[in-house]
């Protein structure tokens, strides 16, 4: 007879259930065209964390930074193995300026506004400037599963381009954003940084990871390719799982960025020639949905649902500064390109925030930060906010600005 405090039975119970719960509802947010993301995140707050008799929670913050780290590492992987490099290369200037130049511009307007709402507030000190960083480093890049997601009932009905842009730059602007809060996170920690050391940081941290990501990628395609043995469609996504998270792990430990590292070795792999591409691509859809629904769930049952309420006056405050900054950003950095006005100014408004701000989120909570333990709360309630406010009205925007088709234009042509 199994004890009912056996704690492996009560993680295997409780995990099944809530894996389950969640792929059902993102089912149906997915049936009735809502933000699949709003629906997770709910049953997580629903979901009393602290359920145990020995005082301890069902997920402590140091497991749920675990998870969602490696889930990050799954996401991103799954990222650049279904970008189409040729379809793609049409956006690949304007999606890098974005995705570089736009994450430091958004980063650099929101922590000015955290510092001036800090100030305002009369609890403005030197040792919160990190804190502010952070929150501007947190909400500057952006989430293409939810827009794209969200944007699927009009497939086929939009400019592809447009598409294409949204995708590539939500896809490659997370590592310059977990950059950057690690390095504010850095600060905070009082290790002395220097501008020259934090420039020097971000450089290595890019450059490695690219190039690991790189080597990685090549040297998991000529494996996949070179052994026959491995290539067999239930040994591929194991033994492609198994390389990923190698190269991810040692990225990380050399002192490159493991989510870049990621990115690169999926891009490379999903435009080479590696064997049973499609076996390959559906097993990692498989693992980098489960890893994102783990991401929600895991903030949604860290975080109290009365700290998200309490955040959300300064939440509402940074969703509104995030939607000037990427508003400034877009349009400064799209001059020259062949978009037109109508489809920048949707590029404005498909921000939406997701997964990496919810994993940068709990990494700082369970830091020795002081300010940790708001991010979480301040994270979940601004996701919320862009689900509810920007979510919503994505599809009506678009029709507004004269980017959809007509259903039967696009049927007859």
């Amino acid at each position: 007879m199994v004890s009912v405090q056996d704690p492996v039975a009560l993680y295997l119970i409780a995990f099944g259930g809530l894996l389950l719960a969640a792929v059902l509802l993102d089912d149906l947010a997915d049936r009735i065209k809502l933000p699949g993301i709003l629906l997770v995140l709910a049953l997580g707050l629903l979901v009393d964390n602290n359920i145990r008799d020995a005082g301890e929670p069902l997920l402590s913050l140091a497991r749920a930074n675990n998870i969602t780290q490696s889930a990050l590492v799954l996401v991103l992987f799954f990222g650049g193995l279904s970008t189409n490099w040729t379809r793609m290369r049409a956006v690949i200037r304007p999606a890098l300026r974005l995705a570089t130049l736009g994450v430091l511009i958004t980063a650099g307007i929101l922590t000015l506004i955290g510092v001036v709402l800090y100030t305002r507030e009369g609890i403005w000190q030197a040792a919160l400037l990190p804190q502010a960083l952070f929150v501007g480093a947190m909400f500057s890049s952006t989430d293409a599963s939810a827009a794209l997601s969200l944007l699927r009932p009009l497939e086929g009905r939009m400019p592809n381009k447009v598409l294409d842009l949204i995708e590539m730059e939500s896809t490659i602007n997370d590592p310059m954003a977990v950059v950057l809060a690690n390095l504010a996170l850095a600060l905070a920690g009082g290790e002395g940084l220097v501008t020259a050391d934090l420039v020097t940081e971000v450089v290595k941290q890019f450059m490695l990871g690219g190039l690991l990501g790189f080597i990685g990628g090549s040297v998991i395609s000529q494996l996949l390719l070179g052994r026959t043995s491995l290539n067999r469609g239930s040994m591929l996504p194991v033994v492609s799982l198994a390389l990923l998270l190698v190269l991810s792990g040692g990225t990380s430990i050399l002192g490159g960025s493991q989510l870049l590292a990621a990115y690169v070795a999926g891009l490379v792999l999903g435009n080479g020639q590696a064997a049973e591409q499609e076996v390959l691509e559906e097993a990692h859809s498989s693992f980098a949905k489960m890893a994102e629904l783990l991401l929600f769930l895991c903030l949604g049952l860290v975080v109290e649902p009365t700290d998200v309420v309490r955040a959300a006056g300064w939440a509402l405050a940074f969703f509104v500064a995030m939607q000037l900054a990427r508003l400034l950003m877009v349009q400064l950095l799209m001059v020259g390109t062949d978009f037109n006005s109508g489809e920048k100014r949707f590029v404005c408004w498909t921000g939406l925030r997701g997964a990496v701000p919810i994993a940068m989120a709990i990494q700082a909570w369970s830091s020795s930060a002081s300010w940790g333990r708001l991010m979480p709360p301040l994270a979940l309630a601004v996701v919320l906010f862009g689900l509810v406010i920007q979510g919503f009205a994505l599809v009506p925007v678009a029709h507004r600005l004269g980017l959809v088709v007509p259903a039967e234009n696009n049927e007859s042509s």
